[in-house]
């Protein structure tokens, strides 16, 4: 082997490709580099985050709305008054879905434009909206995939996420929903990153609304988000027409094996399902395992007989939002049997601190996924990356960055999809720089740079290299 062919079998392996790959591509066969032929193609976007217009049309206030009002929570004191006037500018935005050539698109629907106060008399202005949205996609070509609720909670619900009520009245939302959109939308996804909704809401406190609870209150918070998903799709399919497919979208904790040897393997299963036993685990398995029972203790979230079995209602598929990796190595000199690795302070990591990047989270979280609770369907409901982006004297993004931590990433899922995991579509995050939370305005993950003073949308390199890889429905 010479040096050329040895540097070649190292991009070959470094990129996920099997070894019988990396043979075909020393031997001069092309590697194939291709997704499935019915392989989903998709952006993905959030309401609060890009819709604006939060006091028209009969809109109630949410938590989001409160929180990035209130000083010093959000970064520049931002807020997602305006946003990115997706509200009144969603042709637009469907304009650029379908200049990519994408399939489908991830949505989110605003609870309180639906019901202002939570529940009660529904908001038909609020309908009439999401009605003329999921027409226009229709009529664009492209399948809407529908998020129930991705934060925006109505701020009248009393408690919020505290109180076990609100996840009835989330399933009363999401059966509605449900009744009026299923005769155009086939999927419905529940709730959006149950870790985010609860941990940084009310444990950390970085999201609305805010709080910092003890460890009784925030597994009984936990508790409630899960369930609040099980009712949802219980309350989905009861009020479906036709063939309506659900399923959630979640930020699971995925751990990926430091090197890939059984050992390892299995320590970054086993992992994967402890650490998101209060989440996922408890989803998939319609129980709370003992591990995380035990380590609880009288903290231990307070379940009503029934629960669990709502919590493991069946699903149709899962999605997962994936973007950064937490490597892991077996330890038998630990209880628990695996050590975490730490991420270094010369670890990569992209504009946001949080988003270390470490692409072969994109094949393992498929895997585990897979292996742990045998799922029907898996979709990718998320991934992208933060950049610095701004644009040069001639107006444009080139921004390679972006495009270097796709191609990683994307190349894993490739893989998974080449070993026959039942990885089915993916949406990317996101379609156009938007509201990113207590962030502000000051982190971008769209590939589409929004000028968010005239509100121009501008393609970025990005964009251009998506629309290549849609079109060749491969690795570019």
């Amino acid at each position: 082997m010479n040096r050329r062919d040895f540097v070649r079998t190292g991009l070959a392996t470094g990129a996920g490709l099997s070894v019988a790959t990396t043979a075909n591509a020393i031997a001069g066969t092309p590697i194939d580099r291709s997704f499935p032929k019915d392989f989903r193609w998709g952006c993905a976007t959030a309401s609060y985050q890009i819709e604006g217009a939060v006091n028209e049309d009969g809109r109630g206030a949410s938590i989001w709305d409160t929180f990035s009002h209130t000083p010093g929570k959000v970064a520049n004191g931002d807020t997602g008054d305006v946003a990115c006037d997706s509200y009144h500018r969603y042709r637009e935005d469907i304009a650029l879905l379908k200049n990519l050539g994408v399939g489908v698109y991830r949505m989110s629907i605003a609870w309180s434009r639906i019901f202002p106060d939570g529940r009660g008399q529904p908001n038909q202005k609020g309908l009439d909206y999401y009605n003329r949205v999921i027409d226009a996609l229709l009529a664009a070509g492209i399948q809407p995939y529908v998020t129930l609720f991705h934060w925006d909670l109505p701020q009248a619900l009393p408690g919020g996420w505290q109180n076990r009520d609100t996840a009835h009245a989330f399933a009363d939302y999401a059966g509605y929903m449900a009744g009026k959109l299923s005769d155009r939308v086939r999927h419905f996804i529940t709730v959006n990153e149950l870790r985010c909704f609860t941990d940084l809401s009310y444990q950390v406190g970085i999201h609305a609304p805010g709080l910092k609870l003890p460890p009784a209150g925030i597994n009984q918070v936990r508790h409630h988000g899960v369930l609040a998903h099980g009712l949802g799709a219980q309350a989905v399919r009861a009020h479906a027409k036709g063939d309506t497919q659900v399923g959630i979208a979640d930020n699971t904790s995925f751990f990926v094996p430091v090197i890939e040897t059984s050992e390892h393997i299995a320590a970054a299963k086993k992992a994967t399902r402890e650490d998101n036993a209060m989440f996922l685990t408890a989803i998939m398995e319609g129980r709370y395992i003992d591990s995380y029972l035990a380590a609880a203790g009288k903290d231990a979230p307070k379940v009503q007989a029934g629960d669990m079995a709502t919590i493991g209602t069946p699903l149709d598929f899962v999605a997962l939002n994936i973007y950064t990796p937490t490597y892991v190595k077996a330890d038998p000199s630990v209880p628990r049997g695996w050590t975490p690795l730490p991420h270094l302070p010369q670890s990569p990591r992209m504009a946001s601190p949080w988003l270390y990047v470490g692409p072969e989270v994109a094949f393992w979280g498929v895997r585990l996924t897979s292996e742990l609770w045998n799922p029907k369907s898996l979709y990718i409901s998320e991934n992208g990356c933060s950049a610095d982006d701004v644009l040069d004297a001639q107006g444009r993004d080139d921004d390679a960055d972006r495009i270097m931590y796709l191609r990683n990433y994307l190349g894993q899922f490739q893989r998974a999809t080449a070993e026959g995991y039942p990885l089915h579509g993916y949406f990317l995050w996101s379609l156009m720089d938007n509201f990113e939370w207590a962030d502000g305005y000051t982190k971008r993950f769209g590939i589409h740079y929004v000028d968010f003073k005239t509100q121009q949308r501008t393609p970025k390199l990005s964009a251009q290299w998506y629309k290549e890889l849609i079109r060749r429905n491969a690795l570019v």
